[in-house]
């Protein structure tokens, strides 16, 4: 592509005497520019683009962006454009440069707190099923059917982003679903997208060590409604809202877009739970006054949500809710979410991903319902830590979610990174009363003895559930990622 082609979106700037040279690529790492490149020059948190300018016109890029022309090079010949914003100029640029891929896809975003990856997996399996071959970008990794990419952000930068939409378009995908995280939404990352869709699933604690406050936080998700379903320029677009969380009531849809939503105290999807066991949930669903009974193969009333706000989504595209309902009936689930462990040691042993008090309440409390509705006395003993350099608030919020919803707790080390251990399970436990933590509460810092002083202290028919990593088969201490991965410690330690 010509930089005059690549820069039409922009009515003014200075071309310099090179107008119609072939761009080659785009790029925010200076370490990588090559002539007839172009570099944007975005400023992060701990660096800024603008600063190595000079360095950069030395490998003559094809054009540069900047917000501040003053830190542009008087020799540089090539074309300057200036913006106010260079994250999003680099998520339109690349949008552009890469054919925009979205215009041809049915687009899904999938933000919130908790549950973004099972709903994503869930509109890939009935989408799927219905003929559209539908890619899934997300934490777990980047798939389109038997095709896998790794990643290392739920959402990572517009380059790459767009660059997997046009692969997997490539490869045959009509559709794409992806999670689309607060960070990515403040950074501007998913701007260039045309979505079709936008889910919101529900809005608890986390990341408040990026985020000032919670306002903040719902700010950011709110953007995939208020701004970019409204910018999509898709003909027909739906924002699918779970109602019964409090921030989800309060999020603004722009103009042209349809809001649905789901929940017990929705009009559009009204949910009701039923039964729910080990094996699964049962569920009744009113559409428009009409009844549809549903079931899931994952227990827990908050995977009904899910599924609720996938196949809100999946309506969207055209999927009739008894082809929604048929395609969940077969669902597999999402790697380590409530994922069932097969042991020897305890009666039933899963680990889960769940890292926010909100997330593990949930998690615990399905297990408590399903001791309700089976009558069953099992015991419930959970291993659980908290991410070092990350939100310490919530830290001690975790342990009374712990303390509430299970017989025995095992605190120990999540990802450590460059904390110190022992200093974030003090920070766990600093409000819980010495008299519970004797009655219910071991603490060991090696997370694989952590774990299987569980199994080896469960009974037959008792539970163990291993929380916070969840598909995650690694441990970061300090700054280096060690292989760690708990579905193989339980394996092993019951093999």
């Amino acid at each position: 592509m010509q930089v005059s082609q690549l820069f039409a979106i922009y009515p003014e700037y200075r071309l310099g005497d090179h107008p119609e040279v072939e761009v080659h690529k785009l790029t925010f790492d200076s370490r990588n520019i090559e002539p007839n490149d172009v570099f944007i020059a975005v400023r992060g948190q701990n660096f800024d683009g603008h600063s190595v300018l000079k360095e950069v016109v030395e490998n003559k890029p094809a054009a540069l962006v900047v917000e501040d022309i003053q830190s542009v090079p008087e020799d540089f010949v090539g074309a300057v454009v200036v913006v106010s914003n260079t994250r999003e100029a680099l998520a339109r640029l690349a949008h552009r440069f890469y054919g925009e891929p979205s215009h041809d896809l049915f687009c899904v975003g999938v933000t919130g707190t908790n549950g973004k990856t099972s709903v994503t997996y869930m509109i890939e399996k009935i989408l799927t099923d219905f003929g559209w071959p539908t890619g899934v970008m997300g934490t777990v990794d980047h798939h389109l059917g038997g095709r896998t990419w790794p990643t290392n952000l739920t959402t990572p930068d517009p380059i790459t982003i767009t660059r997997r939409l046009v692969e997997m378009q490539a490869v045959g995908a009509r559709a794409i679903v992806m999670e689309v995280s607060s960070h990515a939404l403040s950074q501007f990352r998913a701007h260039g997208i045309a979505f079709d869709v936008g889910v919101f699933t529900n809005l608890t604690r986390d990341h408040l060590d990026y985020h000032s406050s919670m306002e903040d936080y719902f700010a950011s998700k709110e953007i995939l409604f208020s701004s970019l379903l409204g910018n999509s320029h898709k003909g027909s677009r739906a924002a699918v809202v779970n109602v019964d969380d409090m921030w989800g009531a309060q999020i603004q849809v722009s103009g042209g877009s349809k809001r649905v939503g789901y929940g017990k105290a929705a009009h559009h999807l009204k949910l009701s739970l039923q039964r729910m066991d080990f094996s699964g949930t049962r569920f009744q669903l009113s559409v428009h006054d009409e009844e549809y009974n549903g079931f899931i193969p994952v227990p827990g009333d908050y995977s009904v949500y899910n599924a609720c706000a996938a196949i809100g989504a999946c309506m969207h595209a055209g999927v009739s809710i008894a082809s929604c309902l048929k395609s969940l009936e077969s669902f597999d689930g999402v790697p380590g979410r409530l994922q069932r462990v097969e042991n020897k040691s305890a009666g039933y042993a899963f680990v889960d991903y769940a890292h926010t008090d909100d997330a593990l309440r949930s998690v615990l409390n399905v297990l408590q319902d399903i001791r309700r509705f089976s009558k069953d006395n099992h015991r419930i003993h959970l291993v659980f830590g908290c991410g070092g350099d990350r939100d310490k608030g919530k830290r001690p919020l975790m342990m009374d979610a712990a303390m509430a919803g299970a017989d025995f707790v095992y605190v120990t080390s999540d990802n450590p990174r460059t904390e110190e251990p022992q200093k974030i399970i003090d920070d766990i436990i600093a409000n819980t009363p010495k008299s519970l933590i004797e009655d219910k509460v071991m603490i060991e810092v090696d997370r694989k003895k952590a774990i299987e002083q569980a199994l080896r202290n469960a009974d037959q028919g008792d539970v163990v559930i291993v929380a916070g990593k969840g598909h995650e088969d690694y441990q970061i201490i300090g700054t280096e990622k060690h292989h760690f991965s708990d579905q193989e410690v339980i394996e092993e330690f019951s093999g």
